[in-house]
């Protein structure tokens, strides 16, 4: 492999190199960070480079591995970090340019895990204002655009993570979701990203003033977003490493118990009234007959409403973004998403008071419901969105663009509100009048076995190869 190449190895392949000596760490965060400079002023994904800082760590990385220490599972892999988490030195400023100069005092639990495994941050990346919109735009750092094309937003709110892991900026690009943020990208780039379970991934900020609410809390989860499911797999048991600043997070190892037998996969095509774009259908029929393939057990099924979940959950959390966040995003937020909030307001009338308290408690009803069809059917495939995804800015086309960049992804936000963990990956890549675009699809689990969504991600992926080849053969 030459040195001009070394940026398109993924995460697995890396590590496999920089442990045997094969690869320097040097060389792999070198070559990140050439790719980062020749593609990213076209994409400003990456808005704050940490090129000096990741030479440095990656010298003392290659003088520790020469001098006996053992390497770390993700040893000399550069990564990537959303400017909405905390990384020592460096602006936490959540895409706004009143917390421009709010430099992090210490790492958060995730960057913490990630360069105690041997990660090397290569640079932060774009995320919307508040990182509180499905595309990637603010007054402070611009617009981030998708590598597929300027036809396809690219998506948010780590739109900057997927659109620099899928054009070669890092192996892994670290994001968080609280609504769909990690799958709305892996969606519109044609990443690979499993958004974990409620207590999966230790979270806090130092830098923060006060603690979040209790729905921020809940839905809100970190993660990554990776060219391959195996980088999964090799980077996120590092990721769920404990941290006592997050009291509720669950130490459970990465691998659950095996199953027994084939595994039972409910497969839908419910889109609940929205409707079903046919390069979707495809995509799903593709990814259902992979996993037949495979030896999974698929059955067309209804499961329970992921609609009336969805939509209670996201009226609730409105509800608390009402009364805890409202009041900054109108003093600091631009006219731009002061006007998308007031249309969320509309989309998802919020809950208040009372009626507030009341939906909060039927979330375990919901979760109920879903758990015990998880013990019939481990998986649930189906779509993530019912149309291929919307053009940049769409959110700020009023009522209708706000209904179909968000009220229409009820698969994603419904398993926020219940706090199960959910794969999203590319089974197709569409030829569309605008241009090619890739189709993902999502992979509901049981609790706690985000491992067993990232296999059946894999199983889709082998037999569909990855979207990264394609991508970088139309940016040459």
């Amino acid at each position: 492999m030459t040195e001009t190449a070394l940026w398109q190895l993924d995460a697995t392949q890396i590590a496999e190199q920089t442990t045997s000596g094969a690869l320097s760490a040097q060389q792999a965060v070198a070559a990140a960070i050439e790719r980062m400079q020749t593609v990213n002023p076209g994409l400003n994904a990456v808005v704050d480079s940490c090129t000096e800082a990741a030479m440095a760590r990656a010298a003392e990385l290659d003088k520790a591995r020469a001098a006996g220490a053992a390497c770390g599972p993700l040893h000399g892999v550069p990564v990537t970090i959303k400017v909405n988490v905390d990384q020592t030195g460096y602006a936490t400023t959540n895409g706004v340019t009143a917390l421009k100069d709010m430099i992090a005092p210490g790492d958060a639990p995730v960057v913490r895990n990630l360069q105690n495994a041997g990660a090397v941050v290569i640079g932060r990346t774009n995320t919307p204002e508040f990182s509180f919109r499905a595309d990637t735009d603010n007054p402070l750092y611009g617009r981030t655009h998708n590598p597929w094309g300027r036809h396809i937003s690219p998506g948010g709110s780590s739109g900057g993570a997927g659109s620099a892991v899928m054009a070669g900026i890092g192996a892994l690009a670290h994001g968080n979701d609280i609504g769909g943020s990690l799958r709305f990208p892996a969606a519109a780039n044609g990443a690979v990203t499993v958004k974990p379970g409620l207590g999966r991934v230790p979270a806090w900020n130092p830098s923060q003033k006060a603690e979040r609410g209790m729905l921020a809390q809940s839905m809100s989860v970190q993660g990554l977003i990776t060219r391959s499911a195996a980088d999964l797999h090799l980077a996120m048991p590092s990721l769920i490493a404990p941290d006592p600043r997050d009291p509720f997070h669950v130490p459970l190892p990465w691998r659950g118990a095996p199953a027994e037998g084939p595994i039972r996969v409910a497969f839908t095509k419910a889109t609940y009234g929205y409707d079903l774009h046919p390069e979707v259908e495809a995509a799903l029929d593709t990814a259902r007959d992979a996993l037949r393939d495979a030896g999974y057990l698929v059955e067309e099924v209804e499961t329970p409403d992921a609609f009336e979940a969805g939509r209670a959950g996201y009226r609730a959390l409105m509800g608390e973004v009402w009364a805890l966040m409202k009041a900054d995003v109108d003093a600091y937020g631009s006219q731009t998403v002061r006007d998308i909030f007031e249309v969320y307001f509309q989309e998802f009338p919020p809950f208040h008071g009372t009626e507030l308290l009341q939906v909060m408690a039927q979330r375990s009803h919901y979760a109920r419901e879903w758990s015990l069809f998880l013990e019939q059917y481990p998986l649930v495939l189906g779509p993530f969105l019912p149309q291929p995804f919307f053009g940049p800015d769409r959110d700020t086309e009023g009522a209708e663009g706000v209904h179909e960049v968000l009220g229409a992804a009820v698969w994603s936000y419904s398993m926020n509100f219940m706090g199960l963990p959910a794969a999203c990956l590319p089974s197709r890549l569409a030829a569309l009048p605008k241009g090619p675009q890739p189709i993902n699809v999502q992979i509901t689990a049981r609790r706690w076995r985000e491992d067993m969504a990232v296999d059946a991600a894999a199983a889709i992926e082998a037999r569909v190869g990855r979207m990264a080849p394609h991508l970088w053969a139309r940016m040459r």
